[in-house]
């Protein structure tokens, strides 16, 4: 006979198979089958059918109640988000209201110095949260990926190809190119910007500088300061901007932490903005709002971001929605008392 039998295993009660045997059977993750028995999102038709198939082969009669009790709705989504960030915890209020008008409560799980983005997702995981909603992702694709597979998925301020993670932004490289053409307006030309770092982030409004200032006919004048999103990057840039020949008129930071702390190190040299040299930032943050730091920077509308994404998550974990979305926002920029006129003459700076 051709007909394969399933083989018991004698160390099961009975022999009965069970949904590792089905996984093995299917070639698939025993998550993967767990999510088709629960009819939890996640799984494609044809690996559902699979799975079915196995399932049938076999002989596996899944626990009934054991399922409908897996089915009970907790209702809680999980945020992973850097707990130093005001943009961060603007957006986490945000996400709140969005949720709680649908009535979800969120679990935080910030990553810090000591508590890493992975730790902080797994936290999420063990919390047993319905879907989760990453701010600022920074771990590989792949692994976003992985995530994706295994329950509904959000990635805020994250540009990456996946047909399982839903996707929010906004354009930041056309937000930087907003600042370019801000500056360039009130005739600045040595314009440098101190950027984020090695992410998905920083490299977009790093590319929109770029562009900026090719389109402007300014390449030979564009310089980049490695930074990072902290105050303290921008701190450390002035003691690189004294260094030049000639010093900027204007100076783009990556995010309003950084432009917080490189106005701290202008202030400290005796340089002043935005007289001598302009600087902005990017967010808005409530901070960049602040009367004694007025800065001129670029809002990421937060309000809508938190919308697109509770909206995303809750479509998937209803059923309503299977089809990934990319939201694209356009950013705004913000003009404030940072930034004017380039000076009409050039300012040496002191060696």
């Amino acid at each position: 006979m051709n007909e394969k039998h399933h083989e018991q295993d004698p160390q099961r009660p009975g022999g009965r198979p069970t949904m590792r045997d089905v996984a093995e059977r299917a070639g698939v993750s025993k998550a993967l089958v767990s999510l088709v028995f629960r009819g939890a999102p996640g799984a494609s038709p044809e690996n559902r059918a699979k799975v079915l198939e196995a399932a049938t082969a076999i002989g596996y009669r899944h626990n009934r109640t054991a399922s409908l009790l897996a089915r009970r709705r907790n209702h809680l989504l999980g945020v992973s988000m850097i707990l130093r960030s005001s943009f961060h915890a603007e957006l986490v209020d945000e996400i709140q209201a969005a949720a709680d008008e649908r009535g979800y409560e969120l679990a935080l799980s910030p990553r810090s110095r000591t508590h890493d983005e992975e730790r902080s997702i797994e936290t999420l995981l063990e919390l047993r949260c319905e879907g989760l909603i990453l701010l600022g992702p920074e771990v590989i694709d792949a692994r976003l990926d992985e995530l994706g597979s295994q329950l509904p998925l959000v990635a805020i301020g994250r540009r990456l190809k996946s047909d399982r993670i839903d996707l929010v932004r906004t354009a930041d490289d056309k937000g930087i190119e907003q600042i370019v053409d801000h500056l360039v307006e009130l005739g600045h030309r040595r314009i440098v910007h101190v950027d984020g770092g090695r992410n998905n982030i920083s490299a977009d409004r790093r590319r929109g500088y770029r562009n900026g200032m090719r389109r402007n006919g300014l390449s030979e004048y564009a310089h980049v300061i490695s930074g990072d999103f902290t105050e303290e990057s921008g701190r450390l840039a002035v003691a690189a901007l004294v260094e030049f020949e000639e010093l900027p008129t204007a100076v783009i930071a990556a995010n309003d932490r950084s432009a917080t702390g490189l106005l701290d190190g202008l202030n400290r040299a005796g340089i002043d903005v935005p007289g001598q040299v302009s600087v902005t930032g990017y967010d808005n943050s409530l901070l960049s709002q602040m009367a004694y730091i007025n800065l001129t920077t670029v809002s990421q509308t937060i309000p809508q971001q938190a919308e697109h994404a509770v909206a995303a998550i809750i479509e998937r974990l209803e059923g309503t929605c299977t089809v990934p979305r990319d939201v694209v926002l356009t950013p705004k920029l913000v003009v404030r008392g940072t930034t004017g006129r380039a000076p009409s003459t050039s300012t040496s700076a002191r060696r």
